[in-house]
């Protein structure tokens, strides 16, 4: 009976904001546009470079109102939600383009504002104003546990913490496990330590061996101002199914702590910010799960999967956006499609089509628009053609990142470089085989099928006194899908 009162609670809370969202945009139209994606998939570099291509004069053919000339601008505002950090646009440019580093990970939320400036197709004069909201898809992953109880979370996580490869990350984790007694008292020490090790684990399957996805809860990876609290020190236990946890027990206190990162975290998260997007792009690093190996292929998709399920999706109506706010178009975009030979850009489309394919048919059955797109925000690379003995390899060219290393050589971020990422396969059913590829979980990384590099972003020349426009690969045929409709 409480969870339901608190639904409803909620609920009325999001009609609320929803009436009061939809009276602004009466007078000053706006999109949300939710930009998310797991750890290193490149969001803030995607924002940084929309906005730049927007606000400076990018080159985008694809995106119909940019290249016939109907935009007449771009400008940012001041940020809509007083609450909420500003995305550090500048910062992010000048990493980007004066000290040729990628801007750091997001790790909280974020938000900026475009103001538009464009004459529809019939003449008119119209501004949209674009609200961009930046936030890790981690974050996402949490959703489902507003569903779950602490006992269903703990057997969902410890299943999969004994599969493998997790099950040999887990090992301390495990080994701590054995020593408590749901039922026995309460005790602060063991509790930490179980978190300490849990979160260890979680960080352990993050790392670029094994690329794990399925990672929740998401703030234990990133905790922010909330390190340390009761609300992120909390770990799963081996309890019963269906039993009841023993007043003063272990298993109290963790379900309890379970129920307060729900409260104080997933709901107002959903209840603030996630639910009242209108627009969303989750940006994918299937290059990462290349490297790692099937099993990270696996669990990529799982995880794409958990994150379409969150998503409030369908046609919006005049009834549905008044008071049940719905998400009409979502694309998923593999990144880094620099690191491959544009022969391979379709494949890898391809690839994430795979992956999506059985959430994204039961989002199509409702009404919303869902498209897939290989991308690179920032083109690092350029392709070219390396002679070797009577054989001309298509190759990429580009500036490895500092401490990269491929046969036997360390890069010292300041030699350009050719090399030969390989191809994917025709076929992507391949790469979902078991026995698809050789990654980095089980093999090293001269005998492993895939190994992308980490190159540095491109050295640009300046055109006059303006910043440098940025290249690109389909940034121009995101935007075209995701605001296109709405600049008509």
């Amino acid at each position: 009976m409480i969870t339901s009162i608190q639904d409803l609670i909620e609920d009325a809370r999001l009609s609320a904001r929803a009436v009061l969202d939809y009276g602004e945009s009466l007078f000053n139209p706006t999109l949300r546009l939710g930009v998310t994606g797991l750890s290193r998939a490149g969001k803030t570099v995607f924002i940084t470079a929309l906005i730049h291509g927007l606000t400076r004069g990018g080159r985008f053919p694809v995106f119909e109102a940019f290249a016939t000339g109907r935009i007449a601008g771009a400008h940012l505002a001041p940020q809509p939600d007083d609450g909420v950090p500003r995305f550090a646009y500048e910062s992010h440019l000048q990493s980007l383009i004066a000290e040729r580093n990628w801007p750091s990970s997001t790790v909280d939320i974020s938000e900026l504002r475009l103001v538009i400036d464009y004459q529809r197709q019939n003449g008119a004069d119209r501004t949209l104003t674009l609200d961009i909201v930046d936030y890790p898809g981690e974050w996402l992953l949490d959703l489902p546990l507003l569903a779950k109880s602490y006992a269903q979370w703990a057997a969902e996580s410890l299943a999969l913490s004994r599969a493998a490869p997790r099950v040999h990350l887990a090992q301390e984790w495990h080994a701590h496990l054995t020593t408590l007694r749901p039922e026995s008292p309460q005790d602060e020490q063991a509790t930490l330590t179980a978190a300490k090790l849990f979160t260890g684990y979680l960080r352990a399957c993050r790392d670029e061996r094994f690329a794990m996805s399925l990672l929740p809860p998401g703030r234990f990876l990133m905790p922010g101002n909330l390190a340390h609290s009761p609300a992120l020190t909390f770990a799963p236990l081996d309890v019963a199914a269906g039993g009841t946890a023993p007043e003063g027990s272990a298993w109290a206190m963790m379900a309890r702590r379970y129920e307060a990162y729900k409260d104080i975290v997933v709901r107002p998260f959903f209840r603030d910010h996630f639910a009242r997007l209108d627009r969303q792009i989750v940006l994918v690093d299937a290059l990462s799960a290349f490297n790692a190996g099937p099993e990270a292929l696996h669990d990529l998709e799982a995880a794409l999967a958990g994150i379409l399920d969150c998503f409030r999706i369908g046609r919006g109506t005049l009834l549905s956006t008044l008071f049940r706010p719905r998400i009409d178009r979502i694309l998923f975009a593999a990144t880094k499609a620099d690191h491959l030979h544009h022969a391979s850009h379709d494949r890898l489309e391809a690839v994430l089509r795979r992956a999506v394919s059985r959430a994204a048919a039961r989002a199509e059955s409702s009404g919303a628009a869902i498209d897939v797109v290989a991308l690179a925000a920032v083109r690092a690379t350029r392709e070219a053609t390396v002679a070797k003995g009577r054989d001309k390899l298509p190759s990429l060219l580009g500036t490895p990142a500092p401490g990269e290393t491929a046969n036997g050589e360390i890069f010292d971020g300041n030699i350009e470089v050719a090399t030969f990422p390989g191809d994917l396969p025709i076929d992507a059913e391949e790469l979902f085989r078991e026995d698809g590829f050789r990654g980095l979980t089980s093999h090293a990384a001269d005998t492993s099928d895939f190994r992308f590099l980490r190159f540095r972003p491109p050295l640009l020349e300046r055109d006059g006194l303006d910043e440098p426009a940025l290249p690109h690969i389909r940034l121009d045929r995101a935007l075209q899908f995701l605001i296109g409709d709405r600049l008509q």
